[in-house]
């Protein structure tokens, strides 16, 4: 009987129904932690490149400054691209508002999210963010 036993246990082989189960409810509890992360790390590089946009914008604006007696009195894409080309690239996502004395950047991330620098007459930053707590937007809505 043991004989018979041995015999046929060494016939079989592979895995049985229930350890194909486990296995598959594994890798299902896996995906499911592991996506969410995979999308919130996602729109973090999405928000990190909206602010880096805000910041081309921001030193194209000083720059531009300078050269026009420290007044900031441009909206123009133009103004600012024939400062820093690569304006272009994103100036769809961006809008840009500058009076004599300051100016406003707001880009928008792929996320969903919007950034905000804005340059006061006194010449205080002010860095807001639309969505608090949300990917590169920090819980006080202050990235900056």
């Amino acid at each position: 009987m043991l004989e018979m036993y041995r015999a046929r246990r060494g016939e079989e082989a592979g895995f049985t129904l229930v350890e194909l189960l486990v296995v598959m409810l594994i890798l299902g509890i896996l995906a499911a932690i592991a996506i969410p992360a995979f999308f919130s790390q996602r729109d973090k590089g999405y928000d990190s490149d909206a602010k880096a946009n805000v910041r081309t914008v921001q030193t194209a604006y000083e720059t531009y400054a300078v050269d026009n007696d420290g007044s900031y009195n441009t909206s123009a894409i133009a103004d600012l691209s024939a400062i820093e080309p690569t304006i272009t690239d994103f100036a769809a996502d961006m809008t840009i508002t500058g009076t004599p004395t300051g100016y406003t950047i707001v880009g928008a991330s792929d996320s969903g999210n919007s950034f905000t620098l804005e340059r006061t007459a006194a010449g205080a930053l002010n860095y807001t963010c639309a969505t608090a707590g949300d990917g590169g937007c920090p819980s006080t809505g202050d990235w900056g």
